[in-house]
């Protein structure tokens, strides 16, 4: 039997805010007794935790706007640390005696315009949006909550935006959640009745400001800080399979998947003119349990998920025998023939945390080191009140088999070994918050978590060199403020072929999931059919969603001409920069359920920005039938309006001389408008259709010229073909001479004063294709490669086009030379 433990570890002073010195007798501290560890909780009718965050009379004020009113007695507010200090407070709470698993009521929330992610399911997150208490879900991960400031004139007072976080705190884990009362709830629980505490005086952590991108990024950051558990995905390494177009084998085998299978994908793929460069061989792979199926045991897909791992090297699917008999590694010749003979670059296979979906068969021939004994999950109440999962039913019946968490490292060490020597570059781990169920008698569910989570990233950085990682059924916080190195994160629940009512949901739950997985890593909008009846909507949003780009197609079945919108014939994609993330004007309508908005989700380009509008009505996650299901057979047609400034960071890439205007380019319809400051364009779409606008900032030479860069105007993400913009004015008026000639075509078709380029425009271009730029009058020349192009000016829209032809090497960069 463990002994009863607290959640309060090392305790420390909780210094006060560096706020004006009239301040200080009200704040409200919690001074931690180092002997007992207990707290004291000075409590005040006014406790003023930071200049803009305070609770006064029952009232927990913001900015000062009312957020929660009937704040309890026993709430406690301590100011952040660091840069956060003035804008951050962390939340706690006490209680009367000890448990492993309490409830405490923060506050009313009532009018006030919120969205969050919450955990539908065990595995997975999606978005709600509501206005008060009761319509905040069980298992709410990130909360983010719109409000005014209190000023006599409210028409001209900022949006403040306030973020909560719920935390992990010792060996405990917080989540938000309403009740009926409107109340919003701290659940805190530590997954092992052994494991219990009176408080948590670190539960969640609020943040606030007027930009609510940046009040998340900041809020990360802080507490990043505070925990020192994780770190923020600006920090980390991405692996470089980011910048490649990629084939996974599931959708395409599911379980059935054997190297013949993988060599005629990959040949299926590059015939086509998209090869695939990196590859990922999903479920199938490795050696299981065979035995007759039980029929308790749950099979989805070919998945038996109470099947259990028997050998870290590969099944005799992927064994081949030699003339002489003697057995090679097949999956060593696989990996080699991948590479050598169709230019892979990367190699991922497929493994759950715990080795298998039922994790490792105890005492299996060859693996007995491992000290694996049975477990039998326990599911958290939240989990429990929202969906039931059939992996589950089958684990409840048969265990999972779990590695000893003192042995984990060796079990990863030795199989990521065993792949590393056979060329494979990295691994997609998945099934990883069902270790969340499995703390009992390990210290609780945080510690079992971080146990396996520092295990498997000491192996990765052990034997694979670029950070192979992707983290896969995983959006439990257990996991994530564990996460230092981990560096891509599978964004949304499962690419579902078959399912009509989960391609809309998808797009937006990605979306609206990234506002809080981007702070941790960058987002995989997972895998997709090319040929498909919603294969361009996919597309399109993983395109400009700052995501791994990669198909699930069935040797065969492709679709080559939207492939081609995505994949250069080198096999590289055009990644955008950041991890796509709704518009400010998108973060607390419902694009899924409210039956008038569209989805917009903005990302940057290095010249230019994106944003990608989506009609994603029709279905989502229903709380009553506790599924997702289609709710509107028929939505309707709806309009919407962007404007360069959805794009929230567009000012970055525009340049300090930047006035506002932007060249818009809209790759369905093809049209190139000029677009003031200010101003907004409207797009009209059904469901399932979709527009992308390129906002391309305009560059002022002279005041009669001006330039903007587009980019490759077939390809979805135009603009991330333009690496790099530099204009160079000319000193001289003289006419510009061409091997001793002037070069009268082109003077001819301008104004007199136009005899000599003002300008030299010099681009940094990747790929081929058509390529657009916007220039106020026609251009001179224009050379690519060191050759003069000819081109086609379009004088109503400004729209110069010319052809880029096929790089002479992988990822070459073109230098474009415009004279205007």
């Amino acid at each position: 039997m463990m002994l009863k433990t607290t959640s309060i570890q090392s305790p420390k002073w909780i210094p006060p805010s560096r706020e004006p010195r009239r301040n200080l007798s009200n704040v409200c501290l919690a001074i931690y007794h180092h002997h007992y560890h207990k707290s004291l909780v000075v409590k005040c009718s006014k406790m003023t935790v930071t200049p803009m965050i305070s609770v006064n009379d029952g009232k927990l004020v913001v900015h000062g706007k009312t957020i929660l009113t009937g704040v309890p007695d026993n709430v406690v507010l301590t100011p952040g640390s660091g840069r956060g200090l003035v804008t951050g407070a962390f939340v706690g709470a006490t209680a009367s005696n000890t448990k492993s698993l309490h409830v405490f009521p923060m506050g009313v929330l009532e009018g006030l315009r919120f969205m969050c992610c919450f955990r539908f399911k065990l595995w997975w997150m999606t978005q709600r949006m509501g206005t008060c208490g009761r319509d905040v879900p069980l298992e709410t991960q990130f909360m983010l909550i719109e409000s005014k400031e209190s000023d006599v004139d409210r028409e001209n007072s900022p949006i403040i935006y306030t973020v909560l976080l719920p935390l992990l705190e010792g060996q405990f884990r917080a989540v938000l959640q309403g009740n009926d009362k409107n109340e919003i709830e701290i659940c805190l629980e530590s997954g092992d009745t052994d494991v219990e505490t009176d408080q948590g005086l670190h539960m969640v952590y609020m943040h606030a400001g007027t930009n609510p991108f940046e009040v998340i990024n900041q809020a990360v950051k802080a507490v990043e800080k505070h925990m020192q558990t994780f770190v923020h995905r600006e920090k980390k390494r991405l692996p470089s399979f980011l910048d490649w177009f990629g084939w996974c084998t599931w959708d395409a085998f599911y379980t059935d998947v054997t190297a013949e299978g993988v060599e005629e994908g990959l040949k299926s793929l590059s015939k086509g003119g998209t090869p695939p460069r990196f590859l990922i061989i999903d479920d199938g792979w490795q050696q299981i349990e065979n035995k007759a199926k039980d029929v308790d045991c749950v099979v989805q897909e070919g998945a038996q998920f109470a099947t259990r791992l028997t050998g870290i090297k590969e099944n005799t699917k992927f064994r081949k025998s030699s003339q002489n008999d003697e057995h090679i590694s097949g999956l060593k010749h696989l990996v080699d023939g991948a590479k050598q003979h169709h230019n892979v670059k990367n190699v991922y296979v497929w493994h759950a945390l715990a080795g298998y979906w039922g994790g490792v068969k105890p005492a299996a021939t060859g693996m007995e080191h491992y000290d694996t004994s049975l477990a039998y999950p326990v599911q958290s109440p939240g989990v429990l009140g929202n969906q039931p999962d059939i992996v589950m039913d089958s684990l409840a019946v048969h265990g999972l088999g779990l590695v000893h968490p003192k042995k984990v490292f060796n079990f990863y060490n030795e199989l990521h070994a065993y792949l590393a020597s056979c060329g494979v570059d990295g691994v997609k781990v998945d099934v990883q918050n069902i270790i969340e169920t499995l703390g009992a008698g390990h210290g609780g569910r945080v510690s079992l978590t971080r146990s396996y989570h520092h295990a498997l990233e000491a192996s990765i950085a052990r034997n694979f060199a670029d950070n192979g990682c992707i983290a896969c059924m995983c959006h439990n916080t257990d996991g994530l403020y564990s996460a230092k190195q981990t560096a891509i994160v599978r964004a949304s629940d499962d690419f579902y072929p078959r399912d009509p009512a989960s391609h809309t949901i998808h797009i937006s739950s990605v979306a609206y999931n990234s506002l809080f997985l981007g702070e941790f890593m960058q987002p995989d909008w997972d895998m997709f059919h090319s040929l498909h009846p919603a294969a361009e909507y996919h597309a399109a949003a993983r395109a400009i969603g700052g995501c791994p780009i990669y198909v699930s197609d069935k040797p065969g079945n492709h679709n080559f001409d939207l492939l081609q919108k995505m994949v250069l014939p080198d096999g590289s994609v055009l990644p955008a920069q950041l991890p796509g993330r709704p518009t400010r004007d998108s973060l607390f309508s419902d694009p899924a359920r409210d039956g008038t908005s569209l989805l917009k989700i903005w990302n940057l380009n290095k010249c230019s920005g994106v944003v990608g509008v989506f009609n994603c009505q029709g279905a989502g996650w229903c709380k009553i039938e506790k599924k997702t299901r289609i709710h509107d057979t028929s939505p309707g047609t709806l309009t919407g309006s962007v404007r360069a400034s959805d794009v929230d960071l567009i000012t970055q890439v525009a340049g300090a001389e930047w006035l506002g205007e932007t060249i818009v380019y809209a790759y369905r319809s093809g049209e190139v408008i000029r677009l003031p400051e200010g101003v907004s364009l409207p797009v009209t779409l059904k469901v399932l259709e979709f527009e992308l606008f390129h906002f391309c900032p305009i560059h002022e030479i002279e005041p009669t010229i001006s330039f903007a860069a587009i980019g490759l105007l077939d390809m979805f993400n135009t603009g991330g073909a333009v690496e790099q913009v530099d204009i160079h004015r000319t000193s001289n008026n003289k006419p510009e001479i061409f091997d001793g000639e002037v070069f009268s075509e082109l003077t001819s078709s301008m104004s007199p004063n136009r005899a000599a380029a003002t300008a030299i425009i010099t681009l940094r271009v990747r790929g081929r294709g058509r390529f657009g730029v916007y220039s106020s009058q026609r251009p001179l020349k224009c050379v690519v490669g060191g050759t003069e192009n000819d081109f086609n000016y379009d004088s109503e829209t400004g729209l110069t086009t010319f052809y880029i032809p096929v790089p002479p090497e992988e990822m070459y960069r073109w230098s474009i030379e415009i004279q205007v």
